[in-house]
């Protein structure tokens, strides 16, 4: 038995070799991990970022959902609906649809509306980007989620379909906890995450207590844009707007077909 002693560590961790304290496994990053990484690491450092938390009451949301699956067959997520409400209050709110001009100089607000959203893959997170999300309906939007993630995991994911962007939307889905810091995708402003669904007591109008379905939302925003009363007003509108899914539902698909019509 060998009474060596290993080599007194470094104070920096930059420079310690974790192998000196024990069994190690080195397993190599992928390519998107590194340039993800790389792309996030730049956008934590050179973004100022403030994060808002809220939560979303989304007992009718998720009361349609089920309707909409069971009389019709249609499924569609949460994310979806969640999605096109950022579509409207991005047409309302025009600086979180914009993005800062190399040199600060500028704010370039941007005329279309294309969302990414988040995916998890065996090779590391993708964002492919959904284009005109105010023109397009809850039901077209739920497709391409399923058909955009389904390619990503598949490796089957063009460079092309994950650019563009003005916004981006992380859900963490039921495994997202009550809340999180979500890191701005660069250029744009801000992001929206959206943690684990709980349903909990609320008080009512009358003062009493109800059971609700809650949504818990972190938007995070460029303080050089944004302040904190815009990000309260843009998280306003999106609870307004999914309060009443129904009118979401109904508006956009009247809008597809209405545009469908005149050939547009």
């Amino acid at each position: 038995m060998s009474n060596a002693t290993p080599p007194a560590p470094t104070l920096s961790s930059i420079g310690v070799d974790p192998a000196v304290f024990g069994e190690i496994e080195k397993v190599p990053l992928t390519r998107i991990q590194r340039l993800v990484g790389a792309h996030l690491a730049n956008s934590w450092s050179s973004i100022p970022h403030v994060t808002q938390h809220d939560e979303i009451d989304v007992t009718e949301l998720e009361s349609l959902r089920k309707s909409l699956g069971a009389e019709h067959g249609i499924r569609v997520t949460t994310l979806a609906f969640c999605i096109k409400a950022v579509a409207g209050a991005l047409k309302r709110e025009t600086h979180f649809n914009a993005s800062l001009e190399p040199g600060n100089a500028n704010l370039i607000l941007k005329k279309y509306v294309h969302i990414g959203f988040a995916v998890d893959t065996r090779n590391g997170l993708l964002v492919p980007v959904i284009r005109d999300c105010d023109t397009r309906s809850v039901a077209e939007i739920a497709a391409e989620i399923a058909q955009l993630s389904t390619r990503a995991r598949d490796k089957g994911l063009p460079l092309a379909a994950m650019q563009g962007s003005c916004f981006s939307v992380s859900s963490l889905g039921r495994m997202g906890g009550t809340g999180f810091t979500p890191i701005i995708n660069s250029p744009e402003v801000a992001i929206l995450g959206l943690a684990a669904q709980q349903e909990r007591p609320v008080r009512a109008a009358d003062n009493g207590l109800a059971w609700r379905l809650m949504l818990p939302v972190s938007l995070s925003y460029d303080h050089r844009v944004i302040n904190g009363v815009d990000a309260a007003r843009f998280v306003m509108r999106l609870k307004t707007q999914l309060a009443e899914p129904r009118s979401l539902w109904e508006g956009s698909a009247a809008h597809q077909q209405a545009s469908e019509s005149s050939g547009t």
